[in-house]
């Protein structure tokens, strides 16, 4: 794994404090039934189909893998709110009253949120944040159900009562703070060019002009280009796999995205892809959606206040990144204001 990412990687992985120094699974009797019956329909989709080639992410070879036994202890040895802390907030006494947390969430990103289907459990980062999240509110790991979500429909979710939160990657941005709410961040980020292995064409952001550059429907990454590549010419997919699909048969030339997003495809498939150049853009910041100016935002980031003053939050980062991608200093949890 060290040698996919490098040395140059280190200092590049992530923004801010991570340059210095991306389901279902557990759930209640509910959520068992709602991610059988997501399940069965995802499996009678048609997959991503080009040039007579099926794409199937559940046919992506694994690697390194998480520690299953040291990400399930960590969650269930999470903190418990108060009962005073919870009737103080509205969304949280819903969420109590509910029985169960409702998430927006993926199941197929491989460092935040991958579904083991060999035990239909979902880990990583995100998925350990909003299991900690309803052991928090409701005293039991497992009592969520997790909502399919992609880059075009985590508002929609949100402002049609079909979740109480996002957690999926989502980068904070004027645009969306229009239309929902946010705690966090509790990541930070950049974008990142990602090449096929052994393209010495593309050297970075400053080589797309004129290059076929794919990028998320949905996501920070049209505005992205629009400013850093403005000769690029830009395609736009509605999910990571058939991004990476176009990048991998030829249609597209690059792919341009959150790096840490990219840095699922690389260590998922190794001498596949590569990254060109070094990550760039404004500071990508994460945060929880949940619906507009609700008061579970104060909740939250009590929540992710607490869970970073114990130092789960960094046990977390290790056990879903940096165990897994061969980086061994953890960075800073970002400042929440």
């Amino acid at each position: 794994m060290k040698g996919i990412l490098g040395k140059r990687l280190l200092g590049t992985v992530f923004a801010g404090a991570l340059a210095a120094s991306l389901l279902v699974g557990c759930g209640s009797a509910a959520a068992d039934t709602k991610v059988a019956d997501q399940n069965k329909a995802e499996a009678t989709e048609a997959p991503v189909k080009a040039d007579n080639t099926d794409t199937a992410q559940a046919e992506e070879p694994v690697a390194v893998a998480i520690d299953k036994e040291a990400f399930d202890a960590l969650i269930s040895s999470g903190i418990v709110a108060d009962d005073a802390d919870i009737a103080a907030s509205s969304w949280a006494s819903s969420v109590k009253e509910a029985g169960v947390l409702r998430v927006g969430g993926t199941r197929t990103s491989f460092l935040f949120s991958q579904l083991d289907e060999t035990d239909d459990s979902i880990r990583g980062f995100d998925a350990g944040l909003y299991q900690l999240l309803a052991r928090y509110i409701l005293g039991d790991e497992t009592k969520f159900e997790v909502t399919q979500v992609d880059s075009s429909t985590r508002e929609s979710v949100l402002q049609s009562d079909q979740v109480d939160a996002v957690f999926a990657t989502y980068s904070i941005t004027p645009a969306r703070q229009e239309v929902i709410s946010f705690a966090g961040p509790y990541y930070t980020s950049k974008q990142a060019v990602l090449v096929k292995a052994g393209n010495a064409d593309i050297t970075g952001i400053d080589s797309l002009a004129g290059k076929t550059v794919a990028t998320q429907a949905g996501s920070t990454g049209p505005s992205i280009l629009a400013e850093f590549a403005p000769d690029a010419i830009v395609q736009e997919f509605q999910n990571d796999a058939e991004a990476r699909t176009a990048l991998e048969q030829g249609r597209v030339d690059a792919y341009v995205t959150d790096y840490t997003l990219l840095l699922n495809a690389i260590v998922k498939n190794p001498n596949v892809y590569q990254i060109a150049g070094d990550v760039f853009g404004p500071e990508d910041n994460y945060g929880i959606g949940l619906p507009l100016d609700s008061d579970g935002v104060a909740f939250v980031n009590d929540f992710l206040k607490k869970i970073t003053e114990d130092g789960t939050w960094t046990k977390l980062w290790q056990i879903s990144l940096g165990a897994r991608t061969g980086i061994d200093t953890a960075p800073e949890a970002p400042v929440i204001e």
